[in-house]
């Protein structure tokens, strides 16, 4: 078997400290502590050094990591091959997604795994996309759902198995009585004049607006901030300003309220894509999960323009 104590250094080296490593994963700080002293004396090697209020790995402790990565996901296609041949099971399936996600796409594939694994322990999480890779790597979630942003590890990490899931392309909100409502399609520049209703600054959603905007030719007017989309759209609707929306946000059924899509080269949109742990993607509840996501990937990837109204 594959010491355990490798994975308890693996979440502190992304975690950067020894606290947050241990809330991830379960444990008490003088566990993790005990557990990475231990390793290092049974190698003969200082695996960390305090830096300042953070934790920095040594040499040898990078060198360790680099070369355990391939094991570690070895270990983990052993045990998926394992449950297989003892019966088709792991006993669970923990997924986890941005909030849009976890609404929109996980919810239909805990369903159908429920009933493929009636024994399994289903769990649903919903998290940003940094906390969701915290938690997987961390091992209380297997199967990550989340949106393509700069915090998020480089898809050839070998510590990941990431796939591209779907593209959530945004539309433009706006009151149903605002002059660009009646219309099939806009130009995100059609709306460089209007007063915006974004995310708070430094979140995906902010930074995905502001440079599509940019590459629009203008610099959105922030006036209101936001963090839950039934608040935007209600700004919206009382007419504090526009929005955009992605296309897998559910929002209450309002009469005052129209998504117009947009057009142009590139259209804005969110790059969607999954993530599980190196060698878990064979396992049977994640195989079986990650085929049910593309699946239901595919039934909700472009609805008809007509029904992204709300009215």
């Amino acid at each position: 078997m594959i010491d355990s104590r490798l994975h308890v250094l693996r979440v502190v080296a992304r975690a950067g400290t020894i606290t947050a490593a241990a809330h991830d994963l379960g444990y008490t700080p003088s566990a993790v502590s005990h557990q990475l002293k231990s390793l290092g004396r049974d190698l003969g090697v200082v695996l960390l050094e305090p830096e300042g209020r953070k934790v920095r790995l040594t040499a040898a402790a990078t060198l360790l990591l680099r070369r355990s990565d391939a094991l570690l996901a070895h270990w983990e296609a052993i045990r998926g091959e394992l449950h297989e041949t003892a019966g088709g099971s792991t006993g669970r399936l923990a997924l986890a997604g941005f909030s849009t996600a976890a609404s929109a796409l996980l919810p239909p594939v805990a369903i159908r795994a429920m009933r493929e694994f009636p024994d399994s322990r289903i769990q649903i999480v919903e998290a940003d996309p940094s906390v969701c890779v915290d938690m997987l790597l961390a091992g209380t979630v297997d199967v990550a759902v989340v949106v393509g942003t700069t915090e998020l590890p480089p898809t050839d990490d070998p510590r990941f198995v990431q796939e591209p899931l779907m593209e959530d392309r945004l539309d433009l909100l706006v009151p149903s009585d605002h002059r660009l409502a009646g219309r099939p399609s806009v130009l995100l520049a059609d709306a460089a004049e209007e007063a915006w209703i974004m995310d708070r600054p430094g979140s995906a959603h902010h930074e995905l607006v502001a440079t599509a905007c940019l590459a629009a030719g203008f610099t959105p007017r922030h006036l209101h901030r936001v963090v839950e989309w039934d608040t935007g759209a209600a700004l919206v609707a009382a007419g504090f300003g526009v929005a955009l929306i992605p296309r897998l946000a559910r929002l209450p059924g309002q009469d005052d309220l129209v998504r117009v899509p947009l057009r142009g080269d590139p259209t804005p949109a969110r790059h969607v894509r999954t993530l599980v742990r190196g060698g878990t993607d064979q396992q049977p509840e994640i195989a079986f999960a990650l085929a049910a996501l593309r699946v239901e990937a595919e039934r909700v990837r472009e609805p008809d323009p007509a029904e992204t109204s709300v009215r």
